[in-house]
């Protein structure tokens, strides 16, 4: 039996005065922190949540974040991450989806507007949670969970459909922070990790938040991303552990470039993922601030980490890596039999760190998860060393500054609009952020649709980063013979 909250319970009788989480001047300690879960526990209670019962969290970086994630763990509940950039929508879907009974949001956003009869909504801003919870007794116990109940249910998609809720278990997540926290990023209690990678996505959960609770290091958060601000805090807050995506460092690196007033002799490991590293800007981040920079691979799906440069054993720039401990993964051809070294075929991955499934997609469940292996949609290729190299996506998700953008998403929103006949959303290479997204429309006939029409229709409907940068009237969509719309034909 197992519970995620059970590595807070632990941390906070060892360290119950050490700095939890920090945000400005802001300070929790690990008894401050653990009480407050409690709090949440009996909030939940008082409010008819149950376990297994689904809880959203629409929040930005805030302190308010890990509390309620914790107690929403402690009290077995199941916890379902927003983006607090959601439009009604999108935050619609989720809550139907997988029938959540209460959120918790900072107020104004969407996710307000959205809560009905049958899900209560509970503002919590940055600084009002205390008001919620203060006068609340705590309940200490702890909720028993099974190894493969559900902790989280994150929400992600290929290229076809609506998104699709991955299960992950108290287990996977468990020891997937366990295995990044002592193999990968070597975390002690005495270190501390910037946590301006969203907590509502798998990398900053489970390798910020949940390795900084279960080894005791400090939390420190940044709300939205800036990087002076980033460079501000790695001085102020002696952070010896930076985890971002390659468009954080690219963005510091300009930054510093612009100033001499930063400190960043604490630095010491940098993790980054979500997109490719370009071989460039590792160079240049390490040989300006003299801190190493491990990449590695994984999707929500995986809890996330399943491959990593590890620190004790060759680096290759451009590699994801190798497998890392408990963890198998292969290059497959069609049939899900591993390919030969070098040729190219699809990521499986099998291991500890799969998710259970998807929520109530037992069909997706089972095209994604064949005889145990995971099929993750990436090519690739592996070296003779038995090094990683990604070639391309199978699947045509975008990932647009190290967050998700999935085009069919972006393509449905926009088939609301009745002068668009037809459209398709795809990636296209951007220096800053990676992936831009692109839009192909075909208007009705008579249609006077403008290009800012289209982009004003969309941002009404999706969240910001998701809405096309650049769209292009054509006649017609390229089509195979089956009818099927070749994107790779409007990406060149």
């Amino acid at each position: 039996m197992t519970n995620l909250a059970d590595n807070l319970v632990r941390t906070a009788q060892k360290l119950p005065d050490g700095a939890a989480i920090k945000l400005d001047d802001f300070t929790l300690t690990w008894q401050q922190f653990d009480d407050a879960t409690q709090r949440v526990v009996t909030f939940l209670r008082d409010h008819g949540i149950e376990p297994g019962d689904r809880v959203a969290l629409s929040l930005a970086n805030v302190p308010a974040f890990p509390v309620i994630a914790y107690g929403v763990w402690r009290s077995g509940a199941v916890l379902v991450p927003m983006n607090p950039l959601f439009m009604a929508r999108e935050v619609e879907y989720y809550l139907e989806d997988a029938g959540v009974k209460l959120v918790f949001g900072m107020g104004g956003e969407s996710a307000k507007g959205a809560a009905n009869k049958n899900v209560e909504y509970v503002e919590v801003g940055a600084d009002q949670l205390q008001g919620v919870l203060g006068a609340l007794e705590p309940t200490p116990d702890v909720v028993d969970r099974a190894d493969d109940d559900t902790a989280v249910i994150l929400y992600t998609s290929g290229t076809t459909g609506r998104p699709k809720g991955a299960e992950l278990t108290h287990r996977s997540l468990d020891i997937n922070q366990e295995v990044a926290a002592r193999t990968l990023m070597a975390i002690t209690s005495d270190d501390v990790i910037m946590g301006c990678l969203p907590l509502f996505h798998v990398f900053g959960l489970t390798c910020g938040l949940n390795t900084s609770v279960a080894t005791g290091a400090t939390l420190t958060l940044i709300p939205r991303f800036d990087p002076n601000k980033a460079l501000d805090v790695v001085g102020r807050d002696k952070v010896t552990i930076f985890q971002g995506v390659p468009t954080m460092y690219q963005a510091m690196l300009a930054a510093a470039a612009n100033r001499d007033d930063y400190d960043m002799s604490s630095l010491r490991t940098c993790a980054s993922g979500g997109s490719a590293m370009p071989v460039e800007v590792l160079k240049k981040f390490e040989q300006r601030f003299e801190a190493t920079i491990l990449e590695g691979y994984g999707l929500s799906e995986t809890s996330p980490v399943a491959s990593f440069n590890h620190p004790n054993a060759e680096r290759k720039p451009g590699s994801i890596g190798t497998p890392i401990e408990g963890v198998e993964m292969i290059v497959a051809d069609s049939d899900g039999k591993p390919v030969a070294q070098g040729e190219v075929g699809e990521i499986a991955i099998r291991g500890h760190l799969l998710m259970k499934g998807y929520w109530n997609r037992p069909d997706a469940t089972a095209e994604a998860i064949r005889d145990g292996w995971f099929f993750s949609g990436d090519l690739a290729h592996q070296d003779e060393d038995g090094y990683f190299f990604i070639v391309d996506r199978a699947k045509d998700m975008i990932i647009r500054g190290g967050y998700n953008v999935y085009p069919r998403e972006v393509e449905e929103a926009l088939y609301e609009n009745e002068e668009i006949a037809e459209v398709a959303v795809v990636g296209v290479p951007d220096e800053h952020y990676g992936e831009e997204i692109a839009a192909f429309v075909v208007r009705t006939p008579g249609s006077s649709l403008s290009e800012d029409d289209v982009k004003e229709f969309a941002k009404a409907r999706v969240a910001a980063y998701k809405y096309p940068r650049t769209v292009t009237f054509i006649d017609a969509l390229p089509k195979g013979a089956t009818g099927k719309i070749l994107k790779r034909e409007l990406r060149s």
